[in-house]
């Protein structure tokens, strides 16, 4: 067992695993460092290009981003493009487009104007669109299918393109590009197992004994980065039970040309717990532009994949508090004719004709031939659900109960976050050692 033994050991090959296996070789003097990745490749769930929107959560264009939270992504956004350009990888995962975020109809332009001033001293790049400057810079905005300038009033705030504002990324390569750039360093054990789904972790004394299909491992700290299932290893060793998880898939429609210039998203209804629909070009699929996300609650963890349904009924630990969740979201009429809405988007031909509805109000020429449902694109986020207050989370979360584990959950933008988050866990990792965090080599190369 001594030869399968590390300083650290993180499970899940995601974004988020990936991130605290780069961040462990490369800025701390800790010897042995293992990830576990359950599947035969490196971020083959959410963090897959196809899973998510590809984009780089900086807070500048989600509406639904508190001030306090905008400051917060704004840094770990940052650190993503940081990285890309420490490695080189601008233009080869990491893009600049054009982006902004629109308001329809005088009631959502004033609150655009208004949440302009807000944060323009945070996002000094941003700019206020109007009409006539969108109908030059993305003029699907504008025009219905006859050429006709749509009545309702719209302002864009955002970016052009030439202002070189990094606002894509593939974070599926960038996964593989930080466990590369990780094995690269010498004189430390940086070891990867694929096909090693983690079966129970258990404690004995100081030391975590990590089981797999194929192997025994131990180690002197353990951080699981694995979806969902992170709450699935948390309640099989005790810990975590006032949570459960509603895991929600989103789902995609995608154009069969290309619409938009860049990303553009609408404001967030304030009722509603899940993302608005914004339309972004596919960096995997030659530009065309995505629409999206759906929201769809689905009774199990991973998505396209057999199984995980008595994963998510163990996850969930239905219970009055549970119930009391589901309640309230449905009694309220916008939330359950939401939820609705999106379940019938998945119906094969008349999901289409529904959603095309939605679309329209960011594209209003938009046709049935123009866009195709996106088969086996969208993942699966969890998102927690908190049975002390009864209510969802809408966040990340992190059970930490002391002696060297830790369990992270991190629905969107958790890959954005991917590096800061990795930084509070070195942070503890290292504390708990009594080892050392470069962190002054970490803020040159992330952050300065």
């Amino acid at each position: 067992m001594a030869k399968n033994h590390y300083d650290v050991l993180t499970v899940g090959g995601g974004i988020s695993g990936a991130a605290l296996f780069y961040e462990l070789a490369k800025y701390t003097n800790i010897q042995k460092i293992a990830l576990v990745e359950k599947y035969e490749c490196l971020a083959k769930l959410n963090s897959h290009g196809t899973s998510n929107s590809q984009t780089i959560h900086c807070g500048d264009i989600e509406t639904n981003y508190t001030l306090e939270k905008a400051i917060k992504v704004k840094e770990t956004a940052n650190m993503v493009v940081k990285y890309c350009l420490h490695h080189q990888k601008e233009g080869k995962f990491m893009f600049a487009h054009q982006k902004m975020a629109i308001g329809v109809g005088d009631t959502e332009v004033e609150y655009m104007k208004n949440r302009y001033e807000s944060v323009k001293g945070l996002y000094p790049y941003m700019e206020v669109f109007d009409k006539e400057k969108l109908a030059q810079i993305e003029p699907k905005l504008i025009f219905d299918a006859n050429g006709k300038e749509r009545p309702e009033n719209v302002v864009g705030v955002g970016v052009e393109a030439d202002a070189n504002e990094y606002s894509t990324v593939d974070f599926g390569a960038m996964s593989e590009s930080l466990i590369e750039e990780a094995q690269k360093i010498e004189g430390k054990i940086t070891d990867i197992f694929l096909n090693s789904q983690v079966l129970s972790i258990k404690k004995f004394g100081d030391v975590h004994v990590v089981i797999t299909k194929d192997h025994t491992f131990t180690a002197d700290f353990v951080v699981v980065n694995a979806g969902a299932h992170s709450l699935f290893l948390a309640h099989q060793m005790g810990f975590g039970h006032d949570l459960g998880c509603l895991p929600v898939a989103g789902s995609f429609y995608i154009s069969t040309k290309k619409i938009l210039n860049g990303k553009v998203y609408m404001v967030q209804n304030p009722k509603l717990p899940f993302a608005a629909l914004h339309g972004d070009p596919d960096i995997l699929a030659d530009g065309c532009t995505r629409f999206g996300p759906t929201a769809l609650v689905l009774p199990k963890l991973e998505r396209y994949v057999n199984g995980t349904y008595l994963d998510f009924l163990q996850t969930l630990r239905l219970d009055h508090n549970v119930i009391k969740v589901f309640y309230d979201l449905m009694k309220d009429s916008d939330i359950r004719n939401y939820i609705f809405r999106n379940f019938f988007f998945e119906v094969p031909k008349y999901g289409k004709e529904l959603f095309i509805k939605d679309a329209r109000k960011l594209v209003p020429s938009l046709q049935l031939e123009d866009i195709e449902y996106a088969k086996r694109f969208g993942g699966v986020r969890p998102q927690v659900i908190d049975k002390k207050t009864k209510k969802l989370m809408l966040g990340e979360a992190s059970i930490n109960p002391g002696g060297g584990i830790v369990f992270n959950m991190t629905p969107s933008p958790g890959a954005t976050s991917c590096l800061g988050n990795a930084r509070r866990d070195v942070r503890l990792v290292c504390e708990y050692l009594g080892k050392t965090f470069d962190e002054n080599l970490f803020n040159q190369e992330l952050i300065d």
